[in-house]
C-alpha cells in the first residue's frame, strides 16, 4: 500500500480533493470555517504532492532515463 502511495501521490490527491469538493457541495450544513480549514489543508497537501512529484522527476532525470520529449515521433518509426 505504501508503495502505491509513493508511486501515485498526485492521483490520490486528485481523488481526495474531488471527494472533498463533492461533500462540500452536497452538504450545505457544513460550517464555513470547516470548509475554509479543509481548503487550507488541501492547498498545503498539494504543495507536498508537487514536491514529491518533483523529486520523482529529478531522480528519473538524474538516472539517465530519456525524457519524454526525446521519444516524440518514434512510435511510428520516426516519421513525423
Amino acid at each position: 500500500m505504501i508503495t502505491f502511495i509513493r508511486t501515485h501521490p498526485a492521483r490520490i490527491y486528485a481523488v481526495a480533493v474531488a471527494a472533498l469538493a463533492l461533500v462540500a457541495h452536497y452538504v450545505p450544513e457544513l460550517p464555513s470555517a470547516l470548509v475554509l480549514g479543509l481548503v487550507a489543508a488541501v492547498l498545503g497537501t498539494g504543495e507536498a504532492v508537487q514536491r514529491a512529484e518533483d523529486r520523482k522527476t529529478a531522480s528519473t532525470t538524474a538516472a539517465g532515463e530519456p525524457r519524454e520529449d526525446e521519444h516524440q515521433g518514434q512510435a511510428d518509426g520516426g516519421l513525423a
